[in-house]
């Protein structure tokens, strides 16, 4: 798509899901719907440049892929007719009607149809979770593979094997009922979380952000959320996606450089994401019953309601990460709390947790663990073992803005440290 003008790039981004979604809905065959969606792709990649964008693309896709899965099955059927030499015999479930006309297709949105579809029965929660990341979020193999810590190879597998397996399982790949749904709803909402994530804090090139992917995040979120508003753990993901995208304008400096949040200038965030995002984990934790990501979003808002970095209330999150830790497995939380610790008691206190992180093979070798650390070993005075982790940190990162900064921090104490070594 590199040929096309930026918005038309950002509007096949944001249609190839409900155009997939409509497809799958119709044939019912993920792996050949998803081909034939990337050749409607490739098709409007290069023919709309000259032709000018069709006045209904999403509908100009969904015809093209429609044609191309027609011509698919067609061809299939030949071919299986020529082996068995039944003329008249067409395998089941082949949908042989002519493509769906404008009428026919609606105006509403498969994406999110689409999102529960991907949390098939037969599939395990990580490769459900990993094709939806795929199909829905448009995430790359290699960024799938950073947010699930494992080698990008590993991951293209997992997601090869989740196709094969839907297509070998004969359940059909169809909107879930009301009680599947429900339970898939972990599924739908931890891939939602991953992609905002992804977009927040890009885990891979040279952009900090992905502001298309928040946004598709968020809109999905606040879908869900509206068909479910009394589910606490949709309402809390997204309370957390507000009041954490409300810092995004501070988060670079004019020369586009991370700026940590102890150091963003706080009149840049903006307050009427932050209003929405403590109203709703308000009342979302007025009802009693409280899920991991309520915990986060509380944890998101007692930070956005410091005015300044002083004002955190460190004991508080302190308290919150304790909770969240009981609930989840998940070494991120145990780093994040190493701040809250180190922040409360102390750098020694929180290097000593984050020791017991070293063997833990999900995080032993991320660049985060390094990063923390590094940022202890500052806050404690040890400039040495401070600038060799931070460039351990820059060293494993795969993001080329964490790695300059990162970079830098070891520089800076490293001219600190032999300007007081001359003295």
């Amino acid at each position: 798509m590199t040929g096309l003008p930026k918005p038309s790039e950002h509007l096949l981004r944001e249609l190839a899901p409900q155009v997939l979604g409509a497809i799958v809905r119709r044939y019912g065959n993920f792996a050949a719907a998803e081909d034939a969606v990337q050749e409607a792709l490739l098709a409007a990649a290069m023919q709309w440049p000259d032709e000018g964008v069709p006045d209904s693309p999403r509908a100009w896709l969904i015809h093209v892929a429609a044609r191309r899965m027609t011509d698919q099955l067609r061809s299939e059927i030949s071919r299986r007719r020529r082996e068995t030499e039944l003329v008249r015999h067409e395998p089941p479930g082949f949908d042989l009607a002519p493509p769906p006309d404008d009428g026919e297709l609606g105006e509403h949105d498969d994406t999110l149809l689409l999102l529960f579809m991907c949390c098939h029965p037969v599939l395990t929660p990580a490769s459900a979770i990993a094709l939806t990341l795929r199909a829905v979020g448009g995430l790359t193999t290699a960024e799938i593979a950073n947010a699930y810590l494992v080698p990008e190879a590993t991951m293209a597998q997992r997601i090869s094997r989740a196709k094969q397996k839907i297509k070998d399982s004969g359940v059909p790949f169809a909107m879930p009922t009301e009680q599947e749904s429900g339970e898939r709803l972990a599924s739908v909402l931890h891939v939602l979380y991953l992609i905002f994530n992804e977009g927040y804090a890009s885990s891979i090139g040279e952009a900090l952000q992905r502001s298309e992917l928040v946004s598709e995040a968020l809109r999905l979120t606040r879908t869900v959320h509206a068909l479910l508003p009394g589910d606490g753990e949709a309402s809390g993901l997204l309370a957390l996606m507000l009041l954490t995208d409300a810092r995004r304008s501070a988060r670079t400096n004019a020369d586009g450089e991370l700026v940590p949040l102890a150091k963003q200038d706080r009149a840049l965030w903006d307050r009427t994401l932050i209003d929405e995002g403590i109203r709703l984990i308000s009342a979302t934790l007025s009802r009693g019953s409280v899920g991991p990501y309520q915990l986060q979003a509380a944890i998101a808002a007692v930070h956005d309601e410091a005015l300044r970095a002083e004002d955190t209330d460190w004991p508080q999150i302190l308290a919150l990460y304790g909770l969240l830790e009981r609930m989840t497995d998940n070494p991120m939380v145990t780093l994040n709390r190493a701040v809250a610790v180190a922040m409360v008691h102390g750098p020694k206190a929180g290097i000593e947790l984050l020791d017991t992180l070293r063997d833990d093979p999900r995080l032993a070798d991320h660049y985060r663990l390094a990063a923390v650390r590094a940022h202890m070993h500052e806050m404690a005075g040890d400039a040495t073992a401070a600038v060799t982790d931070y460039l351990m940190a820059a060293r494993r990162t795969t993001s080329i803005p964490e790695r300059d900064y990162l970079a830098a921090q070891a520089a800076k104490l490293a001219e600190i440290f032999d300007i007081n070594r001359r003295e």
